[in-house]
């Protein structure tokens, strides 16, 4: 019998009876799913918290899931549990401060320099012309940048809004429950054109990073191995990219929608935050940008 079949059954027979030991069984068959999340968020390895500890949270994220799940469905129990596992680490991430308001002002201090560079000079910003724009040291823009990926940032998880002062959920941003099936899916569509236009900007370097990690789903310590540099500098790259993304998408939506936080709309500043931060609310989604970016690279 395959393990496929033995999980299947395993669920089958969890479901039905809700035993304590099959619920602890199956905790056991998912725990290296923790692992391989939490190695995905991109929180650089000299964070105060060690990775057990991370591994210990998600973990709850993950006994959640099992209580949770419902077969029935048809959805994988990785893909149902993954936002879970994720979403447990991140939650005590936040009660612990680790998003302060200076913390968000100084996220947006750089993806302002860079934006600014990159405007100036008409191509990808260097460290010492970022470092310069911000008034500090190259060192200490790197540190800012690992500093500031203790906030994970990234494409599938919570990032700040360009119009608050506290971190929310892509999915929170994205969702707008009076838009018609059909809208959403073309303002779906819109935003990853504009993403992957925005990805094919990026150096080559951090263009390869982003599709390890969002395309090919390696973790912050297999790309350090692939790129040959430490894990703390694959994090403050990784930063680097995605505040450049976000810069430039926040500069293009600018462009096309002159307006004022004043005369918008609220429902209006939710799409361009949308906008702004990403285009895509899960791996999913950002593995359909990064393939249809290498497809069109192909072609030309």
């Amino acid at each position: 019998m395959s393990a496929a079949s033995v999980r299947s059954d395993l669920w089958a027979e969890f479901i039905e009876t809700r035993e304590r030991k099959l619920r602890e069984e199956l905790i056991t068959e998912y725990a290296s799913l923790v692992g391989f999340v939490v190695g995905r968020l991109g929180i650089p390895p000299t964070s105060l918290l060690e990775n057990d500890d991370l591994v210990s949270y998600g973990m709850i994220g993950l006994i959640n899931a099992v209580d949770r799940f419902d077969l029935a469905r048809g959805v994988p129990f990785e893909a149902f549990a993954t936002p879970r596992i994720r979403g447990a680490v991140i939650d005590h991430l936040r009660s612990l401060n680790w998003q302060p308001r200076s913390a968000v002002s100084r996220i947006r201090q750089v993806e302002a320099a860079l934006a600014s560079v990159e405007q100036r000079m008409g191509r990808p910003a260097k460290e010492e012309e970022v470092a310069s724009e911000l008034g500090v040291s190259v060192e200490r823009y790197r540190q800012t940048l690992l500093d500031s990926s203790t906030t994970v940032l990234s494409l599938d998880v919570p990032v700040s809004s360009f119009h608050d002062d506290e971190m929310s959920p892509l999915k929170d941003l994205l969702e707008d429950e009076d838009a018609p099936g059909p809208a959403e899916e073309a303002e779906r569509q819109e935003m990853a054109l504009a993403l992957s236009g925005a990805i094919d900007q990026l150096p080559e370097r951090e263009q390869l990073l982003l599709a390890l990690y969002y395309q090919e789903e390696l973790t912050m310590k297999e790309i350090s191995k692939v790129m040959s540099v430490s894990e703390s500098r694959v994090c403050q790259l990784h930063m680097q990219a995605i505040m450049r993304l976000r810069g430039t998408l926040h500069t293009q939506r600018s462009e096309e929608y002159p307006t004022t936080e004043k005369n918008t709309p609220k429902r209006t500043h939710k799409k361009l935050e949308a906008y702004d931060t990403s285009k895509t609310s899960s791996p999913e989604d950002a593995k359909e940008v990064f393939a249809g970016s290498k497809r069109k690279r192909q072609v030309s």
